[in-house]
């Protein structure tokens, strides 16, 4: 089970990371896909910022509410990203595949860590 966590929790937190990397080095490109969505710009930078947050909270698992609003809020992420590439027009991406590996790594991990 702890192979299974880690493995999921590693591949959840790499798209976040590939994700939050593209929003601060690509700026200007996220922006246009966020404008092409109808979602303002001037969230593009505090979102990558979230992003590397959370992926700190997931990894260091010291408070667990927050861990637990961590999972939350890149869940809500995950799903708003889907939906709104669905919404365009797009193929599915990433973000439906990530919404299973979040799952994976959630509910296995609250069977083996603490």
């Amino acid at each position: 089970m702890k192979i299974i966590y880690w493995i999921a929790t590693g591949a959840l937190c790499a798209i976040l990371l590939y994700s939050a990397q593209m929003y601060f080095f690509k700026t200007e490109m996220v922006e246009g896909f966020f404008k092409n969505f109808n979602y303002p710009t001037y969230i593009v930078i505090p979102l990558a910022i979230a992003k590397v947050l959370g992926v700190i909270a997931i990894l260091t698992n010291k408070i667990k509410w927050i861990k637990e609003w961590a999972y939350a809020g890149i869940f809500f992420d995950l799903v708003l990203a889907s939906l709104a590439h669905y919404y365009a027009g797009h193929p599915v991406g990433l973000s439906v595949y990530a919404i299973v590996i979040l799952i994976i790594s959630y509910i296995v991990g609250k069977k083996i860590r603490p």
